[in-house]
């Protein structure tokens, strides 16, 4: 009997954390829904992601931007229009058979068709376009999508999005901005990673290489820094790295200690494209108390993460994932965001006051509303005790749609 497969994209163990948290809540979850799955990820980082894979049920085929745009996508047109050539396609690429064999393609983007971010949008498409076109069908994970005012992201969208089986929305934003278009193919869910369970290892995984007596007394501010913002917030004219270093500043002046949590890392290279490591070296080596910051200087798994962000006392977040991992470990969490997909889950818990746009940091306004988040802890701590639970139901409904899926192209 031929086991049920998975194709996955838009997912990597290695690099975003955040990209790990959604592949690997995905292989746990419908690992023990559907008994015997095996599952291929289409991997931007093949060489990495083989090196960090510790699943037996998973495969890795190579998708690089060009593989995936030129050679998978005419591979799978070839497949279409040509069918006495599908045996021999699937026999000579591994994408191909990957695809055929697979019951659905969960496309794992955190955000696609969405305006302001056209130079990804032939990406967005380049992911979906092959298993469309050997017929499997794809379930787009817990994102977000829109808003679609750009004439060639709307065009787009409305082309691609209703044909894909299911598109799951990442909040109530997302999902008005999916309903405009009409969509009668959606979900209302939440981010996968809020699935991500620890397994009771990570402790002595990171006490490996970090001092976790760090945790033991005092209290603990983590800060997640983000290339991603500080692109933006350096383009408009802003100093992001000043502001975050001022921030650490403030936190050890009054006697807190402060982590700092690249989540985002690529080992062995300087290259910043989902790599905040060289972003929080510089800032950790402007500090003017390191003895009270622990500065993570190398890549840790996803669940390593988690745990170490749960063991703080507050956070700020800039990077999405690192506020997911904040908010599944119930920790008052502050953001500085660039898109709806913050504003929108902070909602799921009532806590949508306590995000703010890049285009507002300064060091006096991150402090003020820091201040704000600690004098209004008991709040947050009751709002997020009563919501979490919730969460993380909707976020594991997309395991049970999916695995129904599967079900029913199987049967």
């Amino acid at each position: 009997m031929t086991r049920p497969h998975i194709s996955i994209i838009g997912s990597a163990l290695s690099g975003n954390k955040g990209a790990a948290a959604m592949l690997e809540s995905s292989i746990h979850t419908l690992s023990t829904r559907i008994p015997g799955v095996r599952f291929t990820l289409f991997s931007m980082y093949p060489t990495e992601d083989r090196e960090q894979n510790r699943y037996e049920n998973l495969d890795i085929v190579p998708a690089s931007p060009r593989q995936l745009g030129v050679t998978i996508n005419t591979l799978a047109l070839l497949y279409r229009i040509l069918p006495p050539l599908r045996g021999l396609l699937r026999r000579r690429s591994r994408a191909i058979a990957a695809l055929a064999s697979s019951s659905v393609l969960l496309d794992q983007g955190g955000i696609t068709f969405t305006d302001g971010r056209e130079k990804f949008l032939l990406y967005n498409v380049a992911s979906i376009l092959p298993a469309l076109n050997v017929k499997t069908p794809v379930f787009k994970c817990a994102q977000a999508v829109g808003p679609f005012e750009n004439p060639i992201n709307r065009r787009a969208a409305k082309t691609f999005l209703p044909k894909v089986a299911t598109l799951t929305t990442r909040g109530r934003i997302t999902h008005e901005y999916a309903e405009s278009l009409g969509l009668g193919n959606l979900l209302a869910g939440a981010d996968y990673a809020f699935s991500l369970e620890l397994d009771g290892s990570e402790a002595s995984s990171a006490a490996e290489t970090i001092d976790l007596s760090f945790f033991d007394s005092g209290t603990v501010v983590g800060v997640s820094p983000s290339v991603v913002l500080q692109k933006k917030v350096d383009a408009a004219g802003g100093d992001y790295i000043a502001n975050i270093v001022s921030f650490v500043d403030a936190m050890t002046a009054s006697g807190r200690k402060v982590l700092i949590v690249p989540h985002s890392v690529r080992t062995g290279t300087d290259k910043t494209h989902n790599n905040d490591l060289p972003l929080c070296r510089e800032i950790a080596s402007r500090i003017d108390s390191p003895d009270s910051v622990l500065s993570l200087d190398r890549e840790y798994d996803s669940q390593v993460l988690r745990y170490l962000i749960g063991r703080c006392d507050f956070f700020v977040a800039s990077r999405f994932h690192a506020m997911v991992s904040s908010l599944a470990m119930s920790v008052p969490t502050l953001v500085i965001g660039w898109s709806h997909k913050y504003e929108e889950v902070l909602e799921m818990f009532e806590l949508s006051e306590w995000a703010f746009g890049h285009s507002a940091l300064t060091p006096e306004y991150l402090l003020e509303r820091f201040d704000a988040l600690v004098a209004d802890r008991d709040v947050v701590d009751a709002k997020l005790r009563e919501h979490l639970p919730t969460v993380k139901s909707r976020s594991l409904a997309q395991a049970d749609a999916i695995a129904e899926l599967v079900r029913s192209h199987e049967g």
